[in-house]
């Protein structure tokens, strides 16, 4: 029986803008999956982003908690923090200027209000395995572009 799901994330650019990776390493009941894509013309933000929506919808719904891990204090801090007071100014940041990237906000918050998600930190580059291991999966996904 799964007590709990454990995900890590991470995204990568070439340029930014420039063309982008994502790759999540998902953990449920001992069973490891890995995912990747890229993207051309995007940002390291949006990948980033990506990374943890492409999770989501993978997992799609359950009823065990979640855990996520990603090296993206924009991710981590946006999703557990700032989103609220975009929500409340009509999707303005503190600057009153529109919050960027808002239709993956917006996908994110929809897929993650449906479970029961802590948010975790972890320093990138750092020797991490599983950091290591998706941010090797975003670079992956980069070269893969055709």
């Amino acid at each position: 029986m799964n007590d709990k799901i454990i995900i890590y994330t991470d995204g990568a650019c070439s340029g930014n803008p420039g063309d982008g990776g994502w790759g999540t390493l998902v953990i449920n009941a001992g069973n490891e999956t890995e995912l990747y894509g890229g993207e051309h013309a995007t940002t390291n933000n949006k990948m980033e982003l990506t990374a943890v929506i492409k999770a989501l919808e993978f997992i799609g719904d359950v009823n065990v908690p979640v855990e996520i891990y990603t090296d993206s204090q924009y991710v981590k801090n946006g999703i557990t923090d700032w989103i609220f007071g975009w929500k409340k100014n009509g999707w303005r940041n503190s600057q009153k200027q529109p919050v960027k990237n808002k239709e993956l906000w917006e996908k994110l918050d929809f897929l993650s209000g449906r479970l029961n998600i802590s948010w975790n930190w972890v320093k990138g580059h750092n020797g991490h395995p599983e950091n290591e291991c998706v941010d090797e999966l975003a670079r992956r996904g980069i070269s893969e572009l055709v």
